[in-house]
C-alpha cells in the first residue's frame, strides 16, 4: 500500500464511516439523473470506492433495475456495503488490486474517489476504469485546473484537486457525452461536495484501433 490507500483503508476507515451515513435521498436521486441524463441502457454499474454505498443507495432509487457491483479498500466499510445491499460483485482491496474482466459494466464510476489517489498511479488507476467499462465511464470530483494538493483535515497529500475530465479525455480513447456541476448549496445534503462531473463514452474496439 501507498500512504493514500493505507490512510484510506485503515486509519480513516472508521472515521470517514461516521462522518458520511446521513444523507438527503431525494437531492441525490435528482443528482444522479442529472449526470446520467445523456446514458442510456445503462443495466450494469461499477462503483470503484464505494463506502457505505451512499450512491449504491442512490442508484437503487435511480436506477432500479440495474445490477450494481463495488470495489472498496476500507474493509468495515466493505463489511457494511456488502451487508446492507444486493450486489452482483463486490471487491475489498484498491482499485488497482482488483480483477474484473474487460468490457464488464455498461457504467463504471468514481464519485469522489480519485481526488485522494496518489498522483503518481493516477493514470493507472483511470486506466482501470477505461479497462472495465464497455460503455461509460463518469468520474465526479473535485475540480482545478491545475493539479494542487489540498490538507484534508490537517494532513497533507491525502487530497489532490485536479482536471481529471481532461486527463483522462487526453488519456484514453473516449468521447465526452456530457459534463456538469453539482452545486454544493444544493447537493451537500446528498453528501456531493461541489464536485464536478465528466461522461465519457467508451469508443468501439475499431475506431480506437484507427487513433
Amino acid at each position: 500500500m501507498n500512504e493514500q490507500e493505507r490512510f484510506w483503508s485503515v486509519e480513516q476507515a472508521d472515521a470517514y464511516i461516521d462522518r458520511n451515513h446521513r444523507f438527503d435521498i431525494g437531492s441525490g436521486v435528482r443528482a444522479w439523473k442529472q449526470m446520467l441524463r445523456q446514458a442510456e441502457q445503462v443495466e450494469t454499474i461499477l462503483e470503484c470506492g464505494s463506502n457505505i454505498g451512499r450512491n449504491i443507495a442512490l442508484l437503487n432509487e435511480a436506477l432500479p433495475n440495474a445490477q450494481k457491483s463495488i470495489i472498496e479498500i476500507s474493509r468495515p466499510a466493505f463489511e457494511v456495503v456488502v451487508n446492507g445491499f444486493q450486489l452482483a460483485n463486490a471487491f475489498n482491496g484498491s482499485l488497482l488490486e482488483s480483477r474484473f474482466e474487460p468490457d464488464s459494466f455498461d457504467l463504471v464510476f468514481t464519485c469522489g474517489v480519485l481526488i485522494h489517489v496518489n498522483p503518481e498511479v493516477l493514470v493507472a488507476n483511470m486506466e482501470k476504469l477505461h479497462e472495465y467499462s464497455r460503455r461509460y465511464i463518469l468520474i465526479a470530483e473535485y475540480f482545478n485546473r491545475t493539479p494542487v494538493m489540498v490538507e484534508y483535515r490537517g494532513q497533507p497529500n491525502m487530497l489532490f484537486k485536479s482536471d481529471f475530465g481532461r486527463l483522462f479525455l487526453e488519456k484514453f480513447p473516449v468521447n465526452l457525452v456530457d459534463y456538469g456541476f453539482l452545486w454544493g448549496y444544493e447537493y451537500d445534503s446528498a453528501g456531493f461536495d461541489d464536485i464536478t462531473w465528466w461522461l465519457f463514452s467508451k469508443r468501439p474496439v475499431e475506431l480506437r484501433n484507427r487513433t
